[in-house]
């Protein structure tokens, strides 16, 4: 049995974050598990005294049920180091290596315009990038 995984990214605002991966990865947002019909019952549920602020956290998923679920959480601490695990966005297609750097241009420049930043071009292979938070991500080609 392979086992099933998710990531989870910690930042200061889980709903403007969640904007941002929703856009890259192309996620969604995660339905309330079963048999809540809102995420704010089903947070309810785990803390029914506590604050259950609208900003303390989102789920997102994978509209195809693919990729793993990610949580991303507010925390008060600040990022202070360079990340140890990083999301890798893999742009798919064929063509000559050119072409594929080409993508990954376009693609790193619709980020940008969504509040990443580039941080590393190696050129002809791929990009590190920061989401609005400074959490690092590469893109690159399969």
């Amino acid at each position: 049995m392979t086992a099933r995984f998710d990531l989870t990214l910690d930042c200061h605002n889980a709903p403007e974050l969640a904007v941002f991966w929703k856009l890259a990865l192309g996620y969604i947002d995660e339905p309330p598990p079963p048999p809540f019909e809102t995420r704010e019952e089903w947070a309810a549920h785990f803390d029914p005294d506590g604050d259950n602020s609208d900003d303390a956290g989102e789920w997102l998923c994978d509209p195809e049920g693919i990729g793993p679920r990610l949580s991303i959480l507010k925390v008060p601490e600040p990022k202070i180091a360079k990340n140890r695990l990083h999301i890798d966005i893999r742009l798919s297609g064929d063509g000559t290596a050119d072409e594929r750097w080409e993508r990954i241009k376009v693609e790193s420049r619709r980020l940008v315009s969504a509040g990443a930043r580039v941080l590393t071009e190696v050129d002809g292979y791929h990009m590190v990038m920061a989401d609005p938070e400074g959490n690092e991500f590469c893109i690159s080609t399969s």
